[in-house]
C-alpha cells in the first residue's frame, strides 16, 4: 500500500500502521488527534497531513522521517515547532496555518528546499533572520498575525512569487524589499503602513521598488503637511473659523459669502524643532446638496474640525460623526462650540466619545469675538497637537518628490499638462530610466493625486483627464459646484448641454479646459449622459422629488430590501448614475428610479430617514436583473471601508409570497442557518415554518448562493499590482501537501492546483432512510414472488444476489452525492461482485489479474 487515507474520522488515536513499510502518504486529517505517536519506522513517506486535529505539539522523532517533502498541520494547537524540524531537508511544503505559534526556531532556515511556507492565523510578532536562507521559497503566506517588522534578510528571496502580509502590524518595508524582483503577487492590505506610504503600496509592486530605489539613490528628506478639514451644517461658523486660525483679527463672512463647495486655505505654524508645518484647511460647504460630493474630498490621516453653534439645537450632529469614521479610517476629530452671545452649546460628550473612538476633544469658543478670545488661542493649540501626531507626518520620501512637490506647490497655474509635469520632474533631479516597466514620474503624481494635493487621472490614457495635471483642486471642484448651483440647471432638474457648459464656464480660467471637466463631472458620479439626448446630461442632486406616475405590475414581483445602520448621502444618486443605460426615461426622480432590461422592469427607492433602499421586479428574467442590480449596489457599499449595511429577503409563506409588505429575513442569519445546517425558520407575521434554503434560493439561486459562500470561506488575495503596476483582483488556493511544484528553465511552475470543492450536497436522513427502505421491500418482494416461481437452489442464488445488491445501490448513491473517491468506488465494486454466488469467483480473478500485497 502506497497511500492510507484516514481523514474525517474521529479518530483520538492512530491505528498500529507499522507494518506499512512501503507507505508515501498518509493523510490523517479532520480527526482528534492530541498527540503524534512515533512513526519514524515509514521511512518512505513523502506527504504526510496532519491538519484539523488537536496536536499541541510535535515529537522530535518526526525529524527521522527524512524522505518527506510535505507536512500539513493547519488547524492544530501548536504553540511551538521544534528545532528538530530543521533535519527534514527535503521537505519542499509546510503548512502551519491557524495554530498558536508566537515564534519559529531560527533552525527554520535550514530547511533549503522548502518551496511553500504558510504561516497564516497564528500569533507571530516577527520572522526570524534566517528566513532568509530559504532561496527557494516561491510562496509565503503570513496573514493574520502580529508581525511589526520583517527581517532585513527577506531581499534575500530572489525566488518568490507569491507574498501575503495582510492583516499584520507592519508600519515600514525594510529597504531590501526591492530586491525582490521576481515577486508578482502581494497583499499589503490592512497594515498601517508610513513606509512606504499606503498610497505608493496601494499602487502595486514596482512603485514600491521605484520607492525604495529612488530614496537609495537619491537621499531622503522629510514631508510635514497634513489635511485639516471643517465640517458641519451650513451656517455653523466653518469659514469663520477658518478664518480666524490664520489671522484672530478677521472678520465674519458676509451672508452673500457662503461656502459653495469647498474652500481651501493654507496656514503654516512652526513645530518644536523649527520645522516648517504646512495645513492645508479645507472648508466644505454645509448645503445638502454638497453632501454627496464631499465624499471624495474626505480623507484618511486628516485633522477633522466639527463646527456646531448655539443658535439651534443639533439633529446632525450624528450624521457628521459617522461620515467622518465612515470615510477617514479613525481619523482624530475635534468638536469646535461655536458660543455665539456665550450661549452654551450642550453635547453629551462622554457619550458621543464611547460611541466614536476618533473623538478626541470639545473646545468652546466665541466666534463672533472680533478677537477670537481665548477659546480660539486652545482651539489652535489643539489643532497643532492632534495633527502633529498624524501617522505619516516626518515621512522619509526621496530628495527628488520633496523638490518636486515645493515646485507643484509655488506654481500659480490651476492646471498643466502632463508634459510639463514631466518637464518640472526631469528638471528637479528626476531620473527616469527607459528601461524601468514603471515611470515613476508618474508613480509620484499618483501619489500626490492619492493626497488630495493635485488631481491626475490615470486609469484611462485615452481621456483629456490624463494628459491634465490639475494643481489646485479646488478650481476643478469649483468648476462642478458652478453646474449644480446653476439656476438654469436648476430649474430643467438637472439636466444640461455641453452648449449651457459654455456659457456656464465661460471665465477665461475655465473656457479652454471644457471638455476635462465635464469629463471630471463624470469620473466624480456628479453626472450622467442621456443615452438618446447627444450632449446631454443629468446631475442626479438635482431630480424632481416627485415620483413620477406609471404603470406597474404588482403580481408575481421580486423583493429584496438593503437596510443601513447609518446611511451616508449619495448612495442612490451614485447607483442611478452607474445604473443609467437601464433608465426607463422618463422615470428616474431623486429618490428612485424606474430600470429597464429586456422584458424585465426593476424600481429601486430610497427612503433616507427609514435609512432603507427597496428593490422590486416584475417581468420575465427578474433574478437575472436583480443580480445586475445587487452587484452594482454592493459595489458602492464597498467603496465605504466601514458601511453596516443589511440585505433582506422576502418570505415566500403562503400568506406573505403574494403580498407588497411580506414579512423579512435577514440575509446574514439566513447564512448561518444553512451553514449550521439548521433547514428551516418560522415567519414571523403567519408563523408558518419557512425551508431556509428556498428562501435564498427565490432571491439569489441555491447555486450561485453555494459557489459565493465557497469564495467567502477561500477569499482571494488582493494583488496590489502585477510587473506593471495594475491593480488585480485573483483568488489563489492555499494548495494542500498534494500540490506539485516544478521549476523548468528557472520558472517554477505550479502543477495538479488544487481543485475549488464543490459544495457537498448530501440527501437528509429522512430521504436517505425512505430510499433505502424502498429498496429493502422491493427486494424483499422480489424474492417473495420468486420463491413460488424457481427452484430451491435458484432461490438461494436470487436471494443472496439481492442482498449484495443493496450494498451496490448505497455505492452508487454516496458516489453521486461526491462522498466516495473513485478508488474506493471501483474497489468496492469488486468486492459486491467477486462476492456474487458462482460467477463471483472467475470475474474475481478477471478484475484482479496481479496478487496485491495483503496490505
Amino acid at each position: 500500500m502506497l497511500e492510507l487515507d484516514l481523514r474525517n474520522n474521529q479518530l483520538s488515536k492512530l491505528p498500529d500502521i507499522s507494518h506499512l513499510q512501503n507507505l508515501s502518504g498518509l493523510d490523517l486529517s479532520y480527526n482528534q488527534l492530541r498527540e503524534l505517536p512515533d512513526i519514524s519506522h515509514l521511512q518512505n513517506l513523502s506527504r504526510l497531513d496532519l491538519s484539523y486535529n488537536q496536536l499541541s505539539k510535535l515529537p522530535d522523532s518526526i525529524s527521522l522521517l527524512k524522505n518527506l517533502s510535505g507536512i500539513g498541520l493547519r488547524n492544530n494547537q501548536l504553540s511551538k515547532l521544534p528545532d528538530s524540524i530543521s533535519l527534514l531537508k527535503n521537505l519542499s511544503r509546510l503548512d502551519l496555518a491557524n495554530n498558536k505559534l508566537s515564534e519559529l526556531p531560527d533552525s527554520i532556515g535550514n530547511l533549503q528546499n522548502l518551496l511553500r511556507l504558510d504561516l497564516s492565523s497564528n500569533q507571530l510578532r516577527e520572522l526570524p533572520d534566517s528566513i532568509g536562507n530559504l532561496q527557494n521559497l516561491l510562496m509565503v503566506h503570513s496573514t493574520n498575525n502580529q508581525l511589526r517588522k520583517l527581517p532585513n534578510s527577506i531581499g534575500n528571496l530572489q525566488n518568490l512569487l507569491r507574498l501575503d502580509l495582510s492583516s499584520n502590524q507592519l508600519s515600514k518595508l525594510p529597504d531590501s524589499f526591492s530586491r525582490l524582483q521576481n515577486l508578482s503577487e502581494l497583499d499589503l492590505s490592512d497594515n498601517p503602513l508610513v513606509n512606504p506610504p499606503i498610497e505608493i503600496a496601494y499602487r502595486g509592486i514596482e512603485a514600491i521598488r521605484q520607492y525604495f530605489r529612488d530614496k537609495a539613490e537619491e537621499g531622503e528628506d522629510r514631508l510635514y503637511e497634513a489635511k485639516l478639514i471643517i465640517i458641519g451644517e451650513g451656517g455653523a461658523g466653518k469659514t469663520t473659523l477658518a478664518r480666524k486660525i490664520l489671522d484672530a483679527n478677521s472678520s465674519m463672512p458676509k451672508a452673500e459669502e457662503t461656502t459653495k463647495g469647498i474652500d481651501v486655505l493654507e496656514w503654516h505654524f512652526s513645530m518644536e524643532n523649527d520645522q516648517d508645518f504646512r495645513v492645508n484647511i479645507w472648508d466644505f460647504g454645509g448645503q445638502a446638496i454638497y453632501h454627496a460630493t464631499h465624499q471624495f474630498f474626505l480623507t484618511k490621516r486628516s485633522l477633522y474640525l466639527l463646527v456646531v453653534d448655539s443658535r439651534k439645537e443639533h439633529p446632525h450632529l450624528d450624521y457628521w460623526l459617522n461620515i467622518v469614521e465612515l470615510f477617514s479610517e479613525n481619523s482624530p476629530l475635534l468638536i469646535v462650540k461655536n458660543e455665539l452671545g456665550d450661549r452654551p452649546v450642550k453635547i453629551d460628550e462622554a457619550q458621543l466619545k464611547g460611541r466614536f473612538e476618533n473623538l478626541k476633544e470639545s473646545l468652546p469658543t466665541n466666534l463672533g469675538n472680533p478677537q477670537g478670545g481665548s477659546g480660539l488661542e486652545l482651539i489652535k493649540k489643539a489643532i497643532i497637537y492632534h495633527i502633529s501626531q498624524l501617522s505619516h507626518i516626518g515621512n522619509s520620501l526621496p530628495k527628488t518628490w520633496i523638490k518636486v512637490r515645493e515646485k507643484l506647490e509655488e506654481d500659480e497655474r490651476n492646471y498643466i499638462s502632463l508634459d510639463q509635469y514631466l518637464q518640472i520632474c526631469d528638471q528637479n533631479g528626476f531620473k527616469f530610466k527607459q528601461e524601468s516597466v514603471t515611470d515613476g514620474r508618474l508613480v509620484l503624481s499618483q501619489y500626490f493625486h492619492d493626497l488630495g494635493s493635485i488631481l491626475h487621472f490615470q486609469e484611462d490614457q485615452t481621456s483629456p483627464l490624463y494628459k491634465t495635471v490639475i494643481l489646485k483642486p479646488k478650481w476643478g471642484t469649483d468648476a462642478a459646484y458652478k453646474v449644480l448651483d446653476n439656476n438654469q440647471v436648476k430649474q430643467n432638474l438637472g439636466k444640461f448641454t455641453t452648449i449651457e457648459l459654455k456659457q456656464i464656464w465661460q471665465d477665461a480660467e475655465y473656457k479652454d479646459m471644457q471638455s476635462e471637466l465635464l469629463e471630471l463631472m463624470l469620473k466624480f458620479k456628479l453626472c450622467y449622459p442621456l443615452p438618446n439626448a447627444k450632449n446631454t446630461y443629468i446631475a442626479p442632486q438635482l431630480l424632481d422629488a416627485n415620483q413620477p406616475e406609471y404603470s406597474w405590475n404588482d403580481s408575481d414581483n421580486l423583493l429584496l430590501n438593503y437596510e443601513y445602520n447609518f446611511m451616508p448621502r449619495g448612495i442612490l444618486t451614485r447607483f442611478i448614475v452607474e445604473m443609467h443605460k437601464y433608465i426607463d426615461e422618463p422615470n428616474v426622480w431623486l429618490t428612485g428610479v424606474l430600470l429597464k432590461r429586456d422584458d424585465t422592469w426593476a424600481e429601486v427607492t430610497e427612503t433616507y430617514d427609514r435609512r432603507e433602499i427597496k428593490i422590486r421586479l416584475s417581468g420575465k428574467n427578474k433574478r437575472d436583473f436583480l443580480a445586475v442590480i445587487t452587484h452594482q449596489l454592493d459595489e458602492i457599499h464597498d467603496s465605504f471601508k466601514q458601511l453596516k449595511v443589511k440585505k433582506l429577503i422576502p418570505c415566500n409563506c403562503d400568506v406573505c409570497k403574494d403580498s407588497q409588505n411580506p414579512h423579512f429575513y435577514k440575509f446574514d442569519q439566513l447564512r448561518k442557518f444553512v451553514n449550521n445546517n439548521i433547514p428551516d425558520t418560522r415567519c414571523d407575521e403567519s408563523l408558518l415554518i419557512v425551508n431556509v434554503l428556498s428562501l435564498i434560493d427565490d432571491v439569489f439561486g441555491r447555486d450561485n448562493f453555494f459557489r459565493q459562500e465557497q469564495n467567502r470561506e477561500n477569499p482571494g488575495i488582493i494583488v496590489y499590482g502585477d510587473v506593471h503596476g495594475d491593480i488585480k483582483m485573483q483568488n489563489p488556493q492555499q494548495g494542500d501537501i498534494h500540490e506539485e511544484i516544478q521549476v523548468v528553465n528557472h520558472q517554477p511552475i505550479i502543477v495538479n492546483p488544487p481543485e475549488n470543492p464543490k459544495p457537498l450536497k448530501v440527501k437528509s436522513a429522512w430521504a436517505n432512510g425512505s430510499f433505502y427502505l424502498f429498496v429493502f421491500v422491493v427486494v424483499v418482494a422480489g424474492i417473495g414472488f420468486l420463491g413460488k416461481q424457481l427452484d430451491f437452489i435458484v432461490l438461494c442464488v436470487v436471494i443472496i444476489a439481492g442482498v449484495l445488491f443493496v450494498p451496490l445501490i448505497g455505492a452508487l448513491q454516496l458516489k453521486q452525492d461526491d462522498r466516495l473517491k473513485d478508488e474506493s468506488f471501483l474497489a468496492l465494486m469488486k468486492m459486491v461482485i467477486g462476492s456474487l454466488p458462482l460467477i463471483g469467483n472467475p470475474l474475481r480473478g478477471i478484475l484482479n489479474p496481479q496478487k496485491e500485497d495483503k496490505n
